[in-house]
């Protein structure tokens, strides 16, 4: 991974406003490690109708979630009318397709979809597993979130994710679904014309504009900070005073507000932390920072690091954050791990077959599993008060997870 150069903190509000010409349309060479989807990882059998038969009848199921809660869901479209899209300007006002998950009332709303059929057909063609992994897998995923549940009484902190480049917000379900149970309100965006497919009422699928363009440290930081400028619409829509987006907006406790993401979701948590006051921590998955932390930190806001481990010296642009980081901090690596790890995408993989990346050693749902506990301990420290001892040190039921410095 390449080291990104050092910025201020006046340069990195400047990249907020960064235009669309900073992308050029040119093809980019392979992608780093760090940005790299595991679904994609291998190469399909021989085809023969009988394969194919017993592909169509696998049954992914993502992990049971571990809270108390319920877990409901309801999907918004979301237009702001202040900004044009920043990589098709001809579409009009950005639009952002999100899932809010929400403490419910067990027994209430039916059965969530994992994902729609275009776009769990684009996702796979980009990756390779056409015929390898039928679309009725996808679509047919197990989830355990209700549609239009009933919502549980209560007010609960809201955590905002973002998902990988080229990468659907699907593929942080498992994540999303745990945190819900757990009692936060979560909500999981779409970066319209950044992933492989988004689905809009409407039933257009859009395509990806940007995937596989980008080049530079620059485009790659341009990217996070139109990611961190989202965010922050979508925290406007949902918390607004007067008619927000959301019929449930009571259940969000405005004062308690994070972000999370993996890849270049995770990086986007930088510039989200520094151009937002409302955001009080925030946790990186596996993200090459190309957005840096400046000299002057992030305000004294908590920031988790949680990555694989590299097979030659550390990211750079993690070292290079670690001694800015000026907050609460912790940098967990999770051994045997690879990127996709903290993502859903390894429970496909391992149904259909399929090789891992090469030292990948855990298993899809302890991957899972360990996402969810260390991502939902930092948030429970963070955002609700609670000790968690887990953050304090190695955990001996834990020991994949190793603590930096």
């Amino acid at each position: 991974m390449t080291r990104i150069r050092r910025r201020t903190a006046a340069a990195a509000a400047a990249l907020l406003a960064l235009p669309l010409a900073l992308l050029a349309a040119t093809p980019a060479p392979a992608a780093p490690l760090s940005l790299t989807a595991t679904v994609a990882t291998g190469t399909a059998n021989p085809a023969n109708p009988s394969d194919a038969q017993t592909q169509t009848q696998v049954q992914v199921e993502l992990p049971r979630p571990t809270g108390p809660f319920a877990v409901g869901r309801q999907v918004l479209h979301l237009v702001d009318r202040d900004r044009p899209d920043p990589w098709v300007p001809a579409s009009g006002p950005r639009q952002l397709m999100v899932s809010v998950y929400y403490p419910a009332r067990p027994g209430t709303g039916g059965p969530a979809p994992y994902m729609t059929a275009e776009a769990a057909r684009l996702l796979l063609a980009d990756r390779g597993a056409s015929g390898v992994i039928p679309v009725e897998a996808v679509t047919g995923v197990r989830t355990w979130s209700r549609t239009d549940a009933v919502p549980h009484p209560g007010r609960f902190p809201l955590v905002v994710l973002s998902p990988g480049f080229t990468l659907p917000r699907t593929t942080l379900t498992s994540l999303a679904e745990d945190l819900s149970s757990r009692g936060y309100v979560v909500a999981l965006v779409d970066h319209t014309y950044e992933n492989t497919g988004t689905t809009f009422p409407d039933g257009r699928t859009l395509p990806c504009t940007v995937c596989h363009t980008l080049q530079t440290p620059e485009q790659w930081a341009a990217l996070d900070a139109s990611r961190a400028t989202d965010i922050s619409f979508v925290i406007d829509r949902l918390t607004a005073h007067d008619h927000p987006d959301w019929a449930y907006s009571r259940l969000i406790d405005p004062r308690r507000i994070g972000v999370a993401g993996h890849s270049a979701g995770g990086a986007a948590t930088v510039p989200a932390l520094l151009s937002d006051p409302r955001i009080r921590a925030g946790a990186d998955l596996d993200g090459t920072l190309d957005f840096p932390v400046p000299d002057s930190g992030l305000d004294h806001k908590p920031f988790l690091l949680i990555g694989h481990p590299l097979p030659g010296p550390e990211d750079a642009t993690w070292t290079d954050a670690w001694t800015r980081l000026d907050g609460w901090k912790r940098w967990l690596t999770v051994a045997g791990s690879d990127h996709a790890t903290f993502t859903d995408n390894p429970l496909f993989v391992e149904a259909f077959g399929l090789p891992a990346q090469p030292g990948t050693t855990i298993r899809a749902e302890r991957g899972i599993e360990l996402t969810r506990r260390y991502v939902a301990a930092f948030f429970d420290l963070q955002l609700k008060g609670v000790p968690q001892p887990l953050l304090d040190g190695p955990d001996p039921a834990a020991p994949e997870v190793g603590f930096h410095g």
